[in-house]
């Protein structure tokens, strides 16, 4: 059983920056890939990004790439989605989530393949 609790949403103008950061309990963060899920209003919950076990690998949906960044401590239970050039269309509440159903240094893209999901932040872009 793992617990995940995310921080770091907020609003902020489109071209700004935010830094979501999930810490999850317990001892076996480094054997759970993480990955990073977002629902827009109105919508169903859509992958943004993950990150291997070791931080080896990395996938994102298209319309992130080169904007976010996800990245990984494992001595500090910490996964983190570092989000530049912020558009309206970012607008949502994201979710962190771990999943030991990936092979090593492998990422995945379906939601189903996620076992444990944090609470949820909220981040808000204005136009």
């Amino acid at each position: 059983q793992v617990q995940l609790v995310e921080s770091g949403g907020g609003l902020v103008q489109a071209g700004g920056s935010l830094r979501l950061s999930c810490t999850a309990s317990g001892r076996t963060f480094g054997t759970y890939a993480m990955g990073w899920f977002r629902q827009f209003a109105g919508k169903e919950r859509e992958f943004v990004a993950a990150i291997s076990r070791g931080a080896s690998h990395r996938g994102y949906i298209d319309s992130v790439e080169g904007r976010f960044t996800i990245s990984r401590d494992n001595a500090r239970n910490l996964v983190a989605l570092q989000m530049n050039s912020l558009k309206p269309d970012d607008t949502a509440v994201y979710y962190c989530a771990a999943g030991r159903t990936f092979l090593p240094d492998t990422v995945g893209r379906e939601a189903n393949l996620y076992e444990y999901w944090g609470q949820g932040a909220q981040v808000t872009v204005s136009p």
